[in-house]
């Protein structure tokens, strides 16, 4: 038995404030996570010996430390099935990026394998099985748009408005233990609702508009409130700093995602993050042939559509 291309979408933070701590150091949250159509994709192929093992290595990620690996494993023992998988990954979302790749592959792991398996878990099983594989991996499993708070685990559907996005990754992976960690981080933003937050979702502030950079012009989507890690990645992360201060020159104004070091910017349709995909990637080209040093490097330049849910979300019956 087989199950060749699972998708494992993206996730933005349209925002992301850090409103507390918790006694055993955890962090406490809140945010909206939203799904994009940049994607890594899952080929398993089912073992009847039990065996669970990757195909394709992960570089600097040993095979017990794969999320991929750790989520078959814990379905396999929540479940007691006798079958085990060999699992493939081809990388797309960039590793250190803030879009919650890795999570995002344990959760495509845990809903393949249950209907591969035929474990018949529903969705609340197979959250309880994904936190404790990563703060992030439930929203995944949850499979909508959503109000994130606590550790990341307590989510209420949002309905989103049809966005585009451009996503561009400086030349840095940022580890998110090192961002929570640093002691001038923000742990006390004010608490909002959600009906503060969809209100800000009902119409485009003009407050964004600017300068496409092909010399036309770009209306941007205002976004709502911030991201706390903001300030200690670009303390710590320069190239992240001067990447968001040259897309901002250049009439996009972005935001970054979770821990960094991916930035975004929030269109009202795809048409103009294609073209400022297309503009910014000739700028880069240029740059290389010239040897300028007066432009920042990018791993990824990608126009991106939001996604309404989770590719997968009907995967899970019940």
């Amino acid at each position: 038995m087989t199950l060749y291309d699972v998708p494992a979408p993206a996730k933005l933070n349209l925002f992301l404030h850090v409103v507390g701590r918790r006694a055993d150091g955890y962090h406490l949250l809140q945010t909206v996570f939203r799904f994009i159509d940049l994607c890594d994709t899952l080929h398993f192929d089912v073992r009847s010996d039990g065996v669970i093992s990757r195909a394709t290595d992960l570089p600097g990620v040993p095979e017990d430390q794969d999320l991929t690996v750790r989520a078959a494993r814990a379905l396999q023992k929540a479940t007691g099935t006798r079958l085990g998988a060999q699992i493939s990954l081809e990388k797309r979302i960039p590793q250190g990026g803030g879009l919650g790749g890795g999570s995002s592959d344990a959760a495509s792991v845990l809903i393949a394998l249950n209907k591969l398996w035929n474990t018949g878990l529903s969705r609340q099983d197979l959250m309880a099985l994904a936190l404790p594989l990563g703060a992030d991996v439930p929203v995944f499993v949850f499979g909508q748009s959503a109000f994130a708070q606590g550790i990341g685990e307590d989510l209420t559907a949002v309905t989103l408005p049809e966005r585009g996005y451009l996503v561009a990754q400086p030349d840095a992976s940022v580890p998110t233990v090192g961002i929570f960690s640093a002691p001038d981080l923000t742990r006390d933003s004010s608490y909002i609702t959600i009906a503060d937050f969809l209100a800000s979702q009902t119409f485009l502030p003009s407050g964004s508009q600017g300068k496409h950079p092909g010399g036309g012009n770009l209306n941007g989507c205002a976004l709502y409130g911030k991201n706390d890690l903001e300030p200690v990645v670009y303390r710590l992360y320069p190239e992240v700093l001067g990447a968001s201060r040259w897309l901002a020159e250049r009439g996009l104004p972005v935001r970054m995602s979770g821990s960094g070091a991916c930035l975004f910017a929030e269109f009202s349709e795809s048409s103009p993050a294609v073209l400022a995909e297309q503009e910014i990637t000739a700028i880069m080209r240029g740059a290389d042939k010239t040897f300028s040093q007066t432009h920042p490097r990018f791993r990824l330049v990608q126009a991106c559509t939001g996604l309404a849910e989770h590719p997968l979300r009907n995967w899970i019956a019940r």
